[in-house]
């Protein structure tokens, strides 16, 4: 039990011990740690906000979520260069949870998750993103780009919509019929964003193209609203309660307090009621959330393992979401996990341990009490154009056509069933039937290499002439449960006139339980005929499955050898 115990005690925090404990870490170490850390934190301040507000939640969550949920994952997980915070993977999941249950049911949600992502810690599930194919990866970002951009169009062109419907077929239509009213204000205040977003990264000039797409569109909207002019910003679409009482508009500038998360406002701002029919209904959610959080978060770690050269701690680093999914939400922030482009830009900033991920929740604190009022003057339309780049970014559409263009057709399926599913239906169906076709498409492949083939004529077997009535057939590939009936009953239709054969099986790595019975099923068909058969060179997970069987040798009818010389000299002598 104490050396248990060391094991799970090393495991929280691993990038910290690594980089920061185990490595010298210096005062220039710390400079850029620092200097990181305020880069990505400024990153982050919009792009939080924005996320929370299309995940169906007041702005602040958003930088609640970065302060709390970015500080406590890079103290205790596993990977030294994540940030972490919210994501747009997430927005089509947290949106309907939202909508449904509340802020309070969207956060229980989130502690739920948690709690699955440690119990995936603590079984090993660390290498969970190894066993999912790109086209299965490919196909559900892809999706979920798709959604954001279409929950961004009511924002992007100022349309007056209060809701929309729940179905994405349902949401086009409303979109479309609503198209006509227009507001051309809010659009140019949409496109100019877009264009900055776009043309700014061609100046090089290292400052991220967001922060100054933003600015611009904060200044042309102050200048359009004080013509008379309507455009939605932060201050407008948001109001706040403050403890004694008072009311105000976009962004609290305080700091997040502690609060039961099922005490937050529920569906319609009523109360959530704490029992275990809404543990049931926000299960599914729950695990959603769960899954594309590992998922995302050790895809990221492997990315930042590619820049950098260093390696994450897998198990840790899902311990550490799953901390840090608990304890956010008490403090009002929504779903975290390591954010992709947020941790790229994080390295190449020069971060050098976890310590940038902690600086960075600080820079979002600190612009959370100081900067909340000017924040307030950010227009939606510029965050609805934000987000629509973030979509593309996180879709990778550059891969997916080149999967379109160059890969089998099963990837191809496996990639569109996901793309559609993620679309039409939810992020969970998804995934699960696309690794569910991967698969069977997978055994259908490894079936397909297995091949029997009569070497009765090989110059190899020219020293030791086989007996007349005699041949040998050589097995190559795996013989599981989808390929050895298939293998056996081609072997069944050469067999008929035969007086005995020799399988030679050097080629045979696997043989399971289903393939352990097709050979049995034909040896019996063979001993019903008068056929000998000989067994050569198994190897050695074969034989050992053979011997569970307890398929032992029968005089004259079946015998082992363990080379196929041998089995042909055998055979020789008893035939002269």
């Amino acid at each position: 039990m104490p050396h248990r115990a060391h094991l799970f005690s090393l495991r929280i925090g691993h990038a910290l011990r690594e980089s920061c404990f185990k490595e010298s870490y210096s005062r220039q170490r710390l400079i850029k740690d620092v200097m990181a850390g305020v880069t990505v934190g400024i990153i982050a301040i919009p792009l939080a906000m924005a996320l929370a507000i299309a995940s169906g939640v007041a702005p602040q969550y958003g930088l609640y979520t970065a302060i709390i949920g970015g500080f406590i994952i890079a103290l205790t997980g596993g990977s030294r260069f994540s940030i972490s915070g919210p994501t747009a993977a997430f927005v089509v999941i947290l949106y309907p949870i939202a909508q449904q249950y509340g802020l309070g049911g969207l956060l229980l949600a989130t502690v739920m998750s948690g709690i699955l992502l440690i119990g995936m810690a603590l079984v090993r599930l660390g290498r969970l993103i190894e066993y999912i194919p790109e086209s299965v990866t490919l196909g559900f970002t892809g999706g979920i780009g798709v959604m954001i951009a279409t929950l961004q169009i009511k924002d992007f062109l100022g349309l007056e919509l209060t809701s929309l419907p729940e179905h994405y077929v349902g949401k086009v239509a409303v979109l479309a019929a609503a198209v006509p009213d227009v507001y051309w204000p809010s659009l140019l205040i949409a496109l100019l964003t877009l264009a900055i977003m776009l043309g700014w990264p061609r100046l090089k000039t290292g400052v991220p193209a967001h922060l100054p797409a933003v600015l611009v569109a904060c200044v042309v909207t102050w200048l359009l609203n004080a013509q008379g002019m309507t455009i939605a910003t932060i201050s407008s679409q948001f109001s706040y309660l403050l403890p004694d009482g008072s009311t105000g508009q976009g962004i609290p500038p305080v700091l997040p307090e502690w609060v039961w998360p099922w005490l937050q406002p529920g569906p319609n701002e009523a109360k959530l009621v704490l029992d275990w029919s809404l543990f049931s209904a926000l299960l599914p959610a729950a695990f959603a959330i769960a899954m594309l959080g590992a998922i995302e978060s050790l895809l990221c770690a492997v990315v930042l393992d590619g820049m950098t050269g260093k390696r994450h701690s897998a198990n840790s680093e899902l311990l550490g979401q799953g901390i840090g999914n608990i304890i956010t939400p008490f403090f009002g922030g929504i779903t975290a996990t390591a954010a992709i482009a947020r941790s790229a830009a994080n390295v190449k900033a020069g971060a050098e341990s976890p310590v940038s991920g902690m600086v960075h929740a600080l820079v979002v604190l600190a612009a959370l009490v100081l900067l909340a009022p000017l924040l307030a003057y950010l227009p939606m339309p510029a965050m609805a154009a934000l987000l629509m780049v973030v979509a593309w970014n996180m879709s990778e559409a550059h891969k997916a056509v080149k999967l379109l263009k160059t890969a089998p057709v099963g990837d191809i399926l496996v990639f569109l069933t996901c793309f559609s599913l993620t679309i039409l239906f939810d992020m969970v169906l998804a995934i699960t039937t696309g690794i569910l076709v991967a698969a069977v498409l997978f055994v259908r492949d490894i079936a397909e290499m297995t091949k029997v083939s009569d070497i009765s004529g090989s110059q190899r077997l020219q020293s030791t002439p086989l007996p007349k009535g005699w041949s040998v057939f050589k097995i190559n590939g795996p013989l599981f449960f989808a390929a050895a009936d298939r293998a056996f009953s081609e072997l069944s239709s050469w067999c008929k006139q035969q007086d005995g054969i020799i399988l030679y099986m050097d080629a045979v790595s696997i043989l399971d339980a289903g393939g352990q019975s097709a050979l049995s099923r034909f040896i019996e068909q063979c001993q019903q005929k008068n056929i000998e058969v000989v067994v050569a060179d198994l190897q050695l997970q074969p034989l050992r499955t053979l011997a569970r069987a307890n398929l032992a040798p029968i005089d004259n009818e079946l015998s082992f050898y363990p080379t196929l010389q041998a089995a042909l000299e055998q055979v020789s002598r008893r035939t002269l």
